[in-house]
């Protein structure tokens, strides 16, 4: 495992002598947000869509105010607190500030209502919020568990009659503005937070994640080429790891971060070019977005250097070349720490990259015996460092045993490797489809509707069949000015799929539904199925039959 002459040094009280566990001012956020106040206390570190920005001094003194109202409120080290608001200053502040105290940073999924809203907020066991005004009225009704006190953030007047006891958040930081001292120190081994799964498909899991798994997930060791030179475009919300993730690694590297409230390609490279990023992130799907924007004299007119497309989409090469980023690709979720790294502007298509120093990886079948190299199985992972992964799920022990199976974590992602030792994605194993006798990876079909220049985004479903098992059902958006032909597109798709993915059916909506954090919500999709506006291939006449060879 590579260890930075950092995590080598000496763990001054820690009590140990672990080279692959970084001291406390490496990792841990009150301590790093102490480090760079005193060395970069005047230089930007964060960047917000209001044209407000913190320095490293103020992100530690707005910290400090958040840690200190919540120890009025009663919050104590290791208790975890809630944050339920969208990408703001406020947000940040939150999230550092609960971490700051030594207490348990809990964001909440800014779509959460209803009966899920009122699981997480069971699940969480927290008894302090801090909570966007626009938010409160969704808590009217629903169970709120050991849910004691509101502080909430913004126009108080859309938060008349809370159905707690509340504190305006002016008034919250507006006290003493130093926290009571700590009752141990922080080590990086303490839970840093719980982040909830999407839940688009049932109950959200609580990922427990220490301070050690966050700083490993996306940190110097796991993306070496991110630097605290850069500054990184955080365009995911604070309840993603793509978003709090990212903020806290280049809190790590004393890096700085621009935090627009949400993606938008019209305007992604004004905004990227006013504030000087350098590093982005992109959901594959956010970057096919970018790709179909018609060409422009200045798309190299940017200091962007590095650029994560995941999944890695069609185009990347070309995107490279267009735009003059090294384009990476990785493997990653919130329970494990960037397992699959590739190396810049990969040259093999549909690759995730190849398995990272201190991580091992193997692709098993439904024993945990592992598979022929070539053949699919569910990805299973485990590191070298300790704390370099979740710890578990939040009050579910059963799926914590059952993800943990045997000493390694269950991604429940089906993968296949090469002789080279690259990895590729092949579904969810819960998105498989079945047709006829053969499996059929979604995002294999994607990946090939994508390439049709008239489609901004798609998702291929499993819908039943009137023969049994399932038929492929793809659902598109068109590229800006453009339409999608379902003929033209099944015709494209002869030539570039196996007989049995062509989809027979084919729906188009404006923009696809998703999640805050840009996940298509394919639950709701596959409930809605084929719907009356559905093409169908076979009542149009179109036949695939089976090459004979």
């Amino acid at each position: 495992m590579i260890v930075s002459s950092q995590v080598a040094t000496a763990n001054s009280g820690s009590g140990h002598a672990d080279p692959r566990v970084p001291p406390r001012e490496v990792c841990v956020v009150r301590y790093l947000l102490d480090r760079w106040a005193e060395e970069r206390g005047a230089e930007t570190y964060a960047i917000f869509d209001s044209a407000r920005r913190y320095t490293f001094a103020e992100m530690r003194d707005h910290a400090a105010r958040v840690a200190a109202g919540l120890a009025r409120l009663g919050v104590k080290q290791g208790d975890h607190v809630l944050a339920w608001q969208p990408t703001t200053p406020e947000m940040l502040a939150t999230y550092y500030g609960i971490n700051y105290l030594g207490a348990v940073f809990v964001p909440i999924n800014t779509a959460y209502r209803g009966r899920l809203l009122e699981h997480v907020i069971e699940n969480s066991d927290a008894r302090v919020a801090v909570v966007h005004a626009s938010l409160v009225e969704r808590l009217r009704g629903i169970e709120l568990a050991q849910l004691a006190h509101l502080v909430i953030v913004g126009d108080g007047a859309a938060a008349a009659d809370p159905p707690l006891p509340s504190t305006g958040y002016a008034d919250f930081v507006g006290g003493a503005a130093a926290p009571p001292p700590l009752e141990r120190p922080i080590e990086p081994w303490d839970t840093q937070s719980v982040i909830y799964t999407s839940g688009t498909t049932g109950p959200s899991k609580g990922v427990l994640s220490s301070y050690l798994h966050m700083y490993t997930n996306p940190g110097p060791e796991s993306w070496p080429f991110v630097t605290g030179e850069d500054r990184f475009l955080v365009n995911n919300p604070m309840f993603h790891i793509g978003g709090m993730g990212l903020a806290f690694a280049m809190l790590a590297r004393g890096g700085s971060i621009v935090m627009p409230e949400r993606f938008s390609t019209d305007n992604f490279w004004p905004m990227v070019k006013e504030h000087d990023v350098t590093a982005i992130f992109l959901l594959g799907v956010m970057a096919t977005f970018l790709s179909k924007a018609p060409p422009a004299a200045d798309d190299r007119a940017h200091k962007v250097r590095t650029c994560f497309i995941v999944p890695l989409i069609e185009g990347a090469q070309e995107f490279h070349r267009r735009f003059g980023v090294d384009v990476y690709t990785i493997f990653n979720m919130t329970e494990i720490s960037s397992p699959i790294v590739s190396a810049p502007n990969p040259g093999v298509r549909g690759t995730c990259g190849r398995v990272r120093a201190g991580v091992d990886v193997r692709l098993v079948d439904e024993h945990d015996c592992e598979v022929a190299l070539g053949s699919v199985g569910e990805m299973l992972v485990r590191t070298d460092r300790p704390w370099a992964m979740s710890h578990g799920y939040h009050k579910a022990p059963e799926a914590s045993a059952r993800a943990w199976r045997n000493g390694w974590f269950h991604t429940g992602d089906a993968f296949r490797r090469d002789a080279d030792g690259n990895f590729f994605f092949v579904d969810r194993m819960k998105d498989a489809i079945r047709r006829r006798g053969e499996n059929i990876s979604s995002f294999e079909v994607e990946a090939e509707v994508l390439a049709f220049a008239d489609v901004r985004e798609c998702a291929a479903l499993a819908v039943p069949s009137e023969y049994g098992e399932d038929e492929v059902l793809i659902v598109v958006a068109p590229a800006p000015g453009r339409r999608v032909d379902p003929a033209a597109l099944i015709h494209f798709l002869i030539e570039r799929l196996a007989y049995f993915m062509i989809p027979r059916y084919v729906r188009t909506l404006a923009e696809l539904p998703k999640t805050p954090s840009s996940k298509v919500l394919k639950a709701q999709l596959r409930a809605e199925g084929v719907t009356a506006d559905t093409w169908d291939r076979e009542k149009a006449g179109i036949v695939i039959r089976r090459d004979r060879l």
